[in-house]
């Protein structure tokens, strides 16, 4: 495969690629970089976690990424999640592990690391200190929100500012080329990049997905980020927060159906229409066009082959809401098959989550 097209292949469906010079210039010299995703063990896996994210981590290794999975179980603790409780959080990581292994990332083509195993080496806690070193309080502070709380919290734990500098170490520590994430944690990877050359290490290229919405016209309270549009993303992005507005990827297909027909989807809206962005971020990536099933009365059965035909044909009122919600949930109905087989075979850590009382 050649570089140009490894470079589509890592950047197609990305929001942002900092920077796509240095990307090229990566896969033009380096046949397998290493990249990462990371992810708190904080709960249930939602489809902005397993089927974007999850997409992109398996495009990244098809370009010939040397790709791990963190495990960040204690950046979980440290940001109370699963109650603070690390034998929780364990079963939380395991968990994510059997998704993503269902999503077609299984151990062998990708790594999986747990942070307890960085935490192991004195190397590891000497850059943390390198890093807050040659940082301000106020620079950890506004990188906050990639724990997903609000740059204006008033109670901030102590703990809290270790993160940040934690997650930057980790990028070091794993001697990584791209440090690949969705757009809510780009403060800190922007933290890493100023850092690095000044404790000797190269700026990780950085690679951005977007955030998938939530199904609900419901924002987080509190601000994430100084741009309005990543703030808003960021506070309309899919969350446990908003039960109704999550689709799991343990969800059955009765469920998901459900929660479709309940979902905000104004008619002849684009911008701001979370069916629609599901479309965009989840349909098209995974199966490369949407079928709508309907009467012939209503215009009969269409397939729709990309996004944009998608949103002509909605913004002129040639499909109707209740349409769009019934094709995109059977959408993610036949994109979920997989996992719901996966479970079926092995049910032990989902049956372990399911016990447990999902906390922030």
């Amino acid at each position: 495969m050649d570089a140009e097209t490894r470079f589509e292949l890592c950047t197609r469906n990305l929001q942002e690629v900092i920077t796509p010079a240095e990307l090229r210039q990566l896969l033009e010299t380096k046949e397998h970089p290493r990249g990462y995703v990371g992810f708190e063990c904080s709960g249930m896996m939602h489809a902005g976690t397993g089927l974007v994210v999850g997409k992109k981590m398996n495009d990244w290794v098809d370009a010939g990424f040397d790709f791990i999975i963190f495990l960040a179980d204690w950046h979980s603790w440290i940001n109370n999640k699963l109650g603070g409780d690390m034998a929780n959080i364990r079963v939380g990581g395991e968990y994510f592990k059997d998704c993503f292994t269902a999503l077609g990332l299984p151990e062998g083509r990708v790594h999986y690391l747990w942070a307890s195993e960085l935490v192991r080496d004195v190397d590891y806690w000497e850059k943390i200190v390198k890093v807050m070193k040659e940082t301000s309080m106020k620079r950890i502070l506004r990188a906050m929100p990639i724990m997903g709380r609000s740059a204006d919290s008033a109670d901030v734990e102590a703990a809290w500012t270790l993160y940040p500098a934690m997650q930057t170490s980790d990028i070091f520590q794993m001697r990584l080329d791209a440090a690949c994430s969705g757009m809510d944690q780009r403060k800190v990877h922007m933290l890493a990049r100023e850092i690095a050359p000044k404790i000797g290490f190269k700026p990780p290229v950085c690679l951005h997905s977007p955030l998938l919405p939530g199904l609900q016209e419901t924002l987080v309270e509190g601000s994430f980020d100084e741009d309005e549009g990543i703030d808003r993303s960021i506070r309309w992005k899919m969350s446990k927060s908003v039960e109704r507005g999550a689709i799991w990827v343990n969800d059955d297909p009765d469920e998901i159906r459900e929660k479709y027909r309940d979902a905000f989807c104004p008619p002849k809206q684009v911008e701001g229409n979370p069916v629609l962005d599901h479309a965009r971020l989840v349909v098209f990536p995974h199966l490369g066009a949407l079928d709508v099933k309907r009467p012939a009365k209503y215009g009969g059965d269409i397939t729709v082959e990309s996004f944009e035909e998608l949103a002509r044909l909605y913004a002129s009122g040639g499909l109707h809401p209740l349409d769009l919600k019934k094709a995109v949930a059977e959408s993610l109905v036949k994109i979920l098959e997989p996992v719901r087989l996966y479970f079926k075979r092995k049910p032990e850590n989902l049956d372990k989550m399911k016990k447990l009382r999902v906390t922030r």
